[in-house]
């Protein structure tokens, strides 16, 4: 069930983390980055993406989920996005001017074509057939089942731009080469060409545990003219 989003604030906008695939708001990436900046004043409320429920996953629900929590017509926000949660991100920012900056952490560009090659042709026949697809859900560390319904749903969102995001905001990409989940080739080919897209790649995998230093330090050069205190959260000990 989602919180509230904390009302806005004047001294800019809301800053919210979007977590991956099978994930949850107490993700390693998430939790470090809200401690991050609560020290510096700065409230990053972590979502609730499970949308409608992990089983039943659907990038439309997701993106509803994001929107909400923007909040009103006036109000703006930062969005970081991990994997799914990347592409969550930039589906709602091409379609919603409120928001002014994406970080994005591995994005899952292309996620049909990614999916599709992660379970192969037999796990995908499988779970078509089935109607399921057996995975492990990372924040309740137990066997999950996702309909096939968000191969559809992944499918007709990709569809309707040709399968690449149209994003215009500024945007921190940060991609591991050694990532096998989410390739890093698609993060190259999207921000070729981008003035707006800085990529900046680590020698990690896709979950990007040994880069969460570096990760903090470059969103902080990326988003320094956004840096001044949001919603009043309390400084972890």
């Amino acid at each position: 069930m989602n919180t509230p989003p904390a009302p806005s604030s004047p001294a800019g906008p809301r800053w919210l983390y979007l977590h991956g695939f099978a994930s949850g708001p107490q993700s390693a990436k998430g939790v470090m980055l809200a401690e991050h900046y609560a020290r510096q004043g700065i409230h990053l409320e972590r979502l609730n993406l499970r949308q409608p429920s992990l089983e039943h996953l659907s990038l439309s629900a997701m993106m509803r989920t994001v929107r909400d929590a923007i909040g009103g017509e006036r109000d703006r926000a930062i969005v970081f996005g991990s994997s799914l949660g990347g592409l969550t991100a930039c589906r709602v920012a091409e379609e919603d001017a409120r928001v002014c900056a994406l970080v994005l952490l591995a994005p899952a560009l292309r996620s049909p074509e990614q999916m599709r090659r992660n379970v192969g042709e037999e796990g995908l026949r499988r779970w078509r057939e089935t109607g399921w697809m057996e995975t492990q859900d990372y924040a309740e560390k137990r066997p999950v089942r996702v309909h096939f319904g968000l191969i559809h749903d992944l499918d007709t969102v990709d569809n309707r731009s040709g399968g690449w995001p149209d994003v215009r905001v500024p945007t921190l990409l940060i991609h591991g080469r050694q990532d096998t989940t989410t390739h890093i080739r698609y993060s190259r080919e999207w921000a070729h060409g981008k003035r707006h897209v800085r990529l900046v790649e680590v020698d990690d995998g896709h979950e990007l545990v040994e880069s969460l230093g570096r990760i903090a330090a470059e969103a902080d050069d990326f988003l320094r003219p956004f840096l001044v205190p949001t919603q009043r959260a309390p400084v972890p000990q």
